[in-house]
Parts: C-alpha cells; sequence; structure tokens
C-alpha cells in the first residue's frame, strides 16, 4: 500500500499505523482533531499532516480531497477514529450523539466521499475499520461504546457485502485492550471492562502488525487478540450462556464497588 491515510493517527493506534506503513515506505497521510499530535506525528515519520475532525463531513472531505491531491489517490484508508465513553441508559443525549457521530457517521462520512472515487478507478483498493471487540461482543460499563461499535461493525459488513465483487476490499479491525490513553482513562475511572482488558492488552505497535499481516489477505476480521474469535462464537452458539457469563462479571464488579 503506498498511499495511506489514517483517522485518528495522533496517538495509539493510528499513529502505529501511520509508522509502520511510513516504515515500509508509504506515502502517509496523518489525520487527528489533535493538529499538535497530528503534526507531530507526520514529522516524525515524514507524512502529511491534515488535522480535522473525523465525526464533521466537510473536515472529512477536505482530507479526503487534500490527501488525493498531495498523492495521487488513495489506495488504502483506515478510519480508526473513535471515542469511548462510561455510560448508561441515563447518559446524556448529546453524549449518545457525539459517539454516534465519531464511531459511526465517521464511517459514513468516509465513504460517501471516498467510495465514488475508488469504483471509478477499477483498481483494487482498501478501508481497515477499526470497531474493536466491543462490535462483537460487548462493553461492560458503556452502552453508549457498546452500540456505537456493533453499529460500526453492521455498517463493515454492509460495505463489505456490497462492494467485495467491485475491487473494494473491507476489512475491520477488533482489538480487546490495547495500551493507549482511551484503556488508561478507563481503569483510573474504575471501569469493571477497562480493568479486566488491562491484564492481555497489547502494545499499539503489536495491534499495527497484525493489520500489516492482515493486509496480505482479505479476511473480514482482524482479530488480534484470538480469544476472541472463540467469544463470538460462544456468543453466536449460545447467546443465554454467554450473555450469563457477562451479567455473572457485572455482579462481581458491582459488589467489588460496595
Amino acid at each position: 500500500m503506498k498511499r495511506v491515510v489514517v483517522t485518528g493517527a495522533g496517538g495509539g493506534i493510528g499513529a502505529a499505523l501511520a509508522r509502520r506503513f511510513a516504515a515500509e515506505g508509504a506515502e502517509v497521510v496523518v489525520n487527528d482533531v489533535d493538529q499538535a499530535a497530528a503534526e507531530a506525528v507526520a514529522s516524525d515519520i515524514g507524512g502529511l499532516p491534515v488535522p480535522g475532525d473525523a465525526a464533521d463531513e466537510q473536515d472529512t472531505r477536505r482530507l479526503i480531497d487534500t490527501a488525493w491531491a498531495e498523492l495521487g489517490g488513495i489506495d488504502l484508508f483506515c478510519a480508526n477514529a473513535g471515542v469511548l465513553t462510561a455510560g448508561d441508559e441515563s447518559t446524556p443525549d448529546d453524549v449518545w450523539t457525539r459517539d454516534w457521530n465519531v464511531n459511526v457517521m465517521s464511517h459514513v462520512y468516509v465513504t460517501r466521499a471516498l467510495l465514488p472515487r475508488w469504483l471509478d478507478t477499477n483498481e483494487p483498493k482498501r478501508l481497515v475499520m477499526t470497531v474493536s471487540a466491543a462490535g462483537l461482543l460487548t462493553l461492560l460499563g458503556s452502552a453508549p461504546y457498546a452500540v456505537t461499535k456493533h453499529a460500526a461493525l453492521a455498517y463493515a459488513e454492509w460495505l463489505r457485502a456490497t462492494y467485495h465483487h467491485r475491487g473494494i476490499t473491507v476489512q475491520a479491525l477488533c482489538p480487546q485492550g490495547v495500551r493507549t490513553d482511551m484503556l488508561t482513562r478507563g481503569s483510573a475511572r474504575g471501569s469493571a471492562s477497562a480493568a479486566l482488558l488491562a491484564e492481555s492488552a497489547l502494545e499499539p505497535d503489536v495491534v499495527a502488525a497484525k493489520v500489516g499481516e492482515a493486509l496480505q489477505g482479505d479476511s473480514f476480521l482482524i482479530l488480534p487478540h484470538p480469544e476472541v474469535a472463540d467469544f463470538y462464537r460462544l456468543r453466536a452458539a449460545d447467546p443465554d450462556r454467554w450473555l450469563g457469563g457477562m451479567n455473572k462479571m457485572q455482579r462481581a464488579f458491582e459488589g467489588e464497588a460496595r
């Protein structure tokens, strides 16, 4: 992949992806809502910083227009931006809306702007969407994250089913715990899920390496934590048993929290 765009690339998984692709010789556009972070990563790797909000459609169109003009096209787009908010059914509407826009609509905005260009070229292209294992399973302590990541996975599935025969390979990156600021903040707030995920958390560069391996094939799911596949199979085969196990974990956390 010679021409790559990565959103949410100011840190964590996104920065690791940008660094890996640049080290392999790709031209990389670094996008992040944090301008200083985007510029710092781009400076480190010799990439092009294009700051902007992935949840804003105009910013996304500007990102793609700029990348297309500067690189002459885009071979790989890593839609990696995401946000995690602790919360339940009482979480305010504005938080639900923000998380929906970042975790779901950002992918819609990318494809609105990018697919017409890709479909016109008749050349193989690839879209990697960072979904999270929460999209396959759930995340205790965060209804907004669990719900929006399920929706992101559903959109990735729809894209794959609709456009694969036209040369667009869509893959969903679904890690569990990754040692990023997102996980650190969750652990600091006493999140049961964050504490559990921290035990098997991977470094961002390990996740990026798994993505690099997955790009050699076309498997839809990219699972840096292989045990997620087993959990996903159990959830599908016996949802009552799986939900019972998750509820047991929730009860244990509530008991510890008292």
